[in-house]
C-alpha cells in the first residue's frame, strides 16, 4: 500500500522506517495504525529486508493515541468497535515481534502510549537524553495495562520497577531508562544513528537463516517454561543452521581468518574454498 504517514527506504537489507507526522508528534491515528500493521505484518514474507530501524520525524518518537484524532470520528464507538479498534493497534506489537527481522529503535522526546509500546516491542532500543517515556493510559481514565505494555516492561525491568511506572503513569528519564536497562545507549541523534548503522552492519555480518532464528529464541525464551526447553528449542536451531552451506563457509572463514562469504554458494564463492585447511 502506499504509505501517507510513514516513510520506509530499503537499502542493503536495512529498512529506515520513519514515523513521519511530526505535526502530532508522530501519534497514532487510524491511517498510521494501518500502515504499520501493513508493513511489519509484511516483513515475514520480504527476504530484501534483513533488519529495521525504527524513528520518528520532528522533536518526538511517538505521543501514542492520537485523541483528537479519535474525537474528531463522531458519535462514540460501542463496545464491539471499540475492540476491533484496540485489537487493530496491539496487532502492532504483535508483528513487531512476530517478525524475523530485528528492529532498532532510536527513541527522542515524547514516547508515551502506544508510543511507548512501540519502543517496547522492538529488540535494541537507542534513546536521546530528553526521551520522555511511560503509559499514559492510566492518565486518561485507562488501566495502564494496555497495547502489550505490562507483557514487555516487567520482563525488562522487573516487576517493581514496571509497577512503578503503571500504577503512576510517571515518565521515565533517559538517565533512570538506561539504568534500568530499557535502553542500551543514550546520545544525540547523530550518534544513535550511527550506532543503529552499526548494529545493522554486525547483525547482516550473520547468517539469514542465524538472524532470524536468534530472534525468534530471544522471543520465545522468555515465555520458556523450563531451562530444558530452552535448549531443546537452542538445539534445534543450531541444528537447522547446520545443515546449509553457510555454516561450512563460516567455520572455512573462522581458520581462513577471513570475512565470511554467506548466502553466495559453493561456486560463487570460488578461490575462497579451495584453500581451505584440512585441520
Amino acid at each position: 500500500m502506499a504509505y501517507e504517514h510513514l516513510s520506509v527506504e530499503v537499502e542493503g537489507g536495512v529498512a529506515a522506517v520513519t514515523l513521519n507526522r511530526p505535526d502530532r508528534l508522530n501519534a497514532l491515528n487510524a491511517r498510521r495504525i494501518t500502515e504499520l500493521n501493513d508493513f511489519f505484518g509484511g516483513l515475514g514474507a520480504d527476504s530484501s529486508v534483513r533488519v529495521v530501524i525504527l524513528r520518528g520525524a520532528g522533536r518526538a518518537f511517538c505521543a501514542g493515541l492520537d485523541l483528537k484524532d479519535l474525537q474528531a470520528g463522531g458519535a462514540r464507538k460501542g463496545v464491539s468497535e471499540m475492540l476491533a479498534f484496540q485489537k487493530s493497534v496491539c496487532d502492532i506489537m504483535i508483528a513487531m515481534r512476530r517478525c524475523p527481522q530485528p528492529i532498532v529503535s532510536i527513541v527522542q522526546g515524547a514516547a508515551s502510549g502506544g508510543g511507548f509500546a512501540l519502543a517496547l516491542a522492538s529488540d535494541i532500543r537507542l534513546a536521546t537524553p530528553d526521551v520522555r517515556m511511560n503509559a499514559s493510559f492510566i492518565r486518561l481514565g485507562l488501566g495502564a495495562c494496555d497495547v502489550g505494555v505490562s507483557y514487555f516492561l516487567p520482563r525488562m525491568v522487573g516487576a517493581s520497577v514496571a509497577a512503578e511506572y503503571l500504577l503512576t503513569g510517571r515518565f521515565m528519564d533517559a538517565q533512570r531508562a538506561q539504568a534500568v536497562g530499557l535502553v542500551s545507549r543514550v546520545g544525540t541523534l547523530d550518534e544513535l544513528a550511527d550506532e543503529a548503522r552499526g548494529l545493522a552492519a554486525d547483525m547482516l555480518r550473520a547468517t539469514p537463516l542465524g538472524l532470524r532464528l536468534t530472534k525468534e529464541a530471544l522471543g520465545l525464551a522468555i515465555d520458556a517454561s523450563s531451562l530444558e526447553a530452552v535448549i531443546a528449542l537452542e538445539d534445534r536451531n543450531q541444528v537447522l543452521c547446520t545443515q546449509g552451506e553457510d555454516f561450512e563457509e563460516g567455520v572455512a572463514a573462522f581458520l581462513e581468518k577471513r570475512a565470511p562469504k554467506f548466502g553466495q554458494g559453493r561456486a560463487a564463492r570460488g578461490a575462497g574454498t579451495s584453500n581451505r585447511r584440512e585441520d
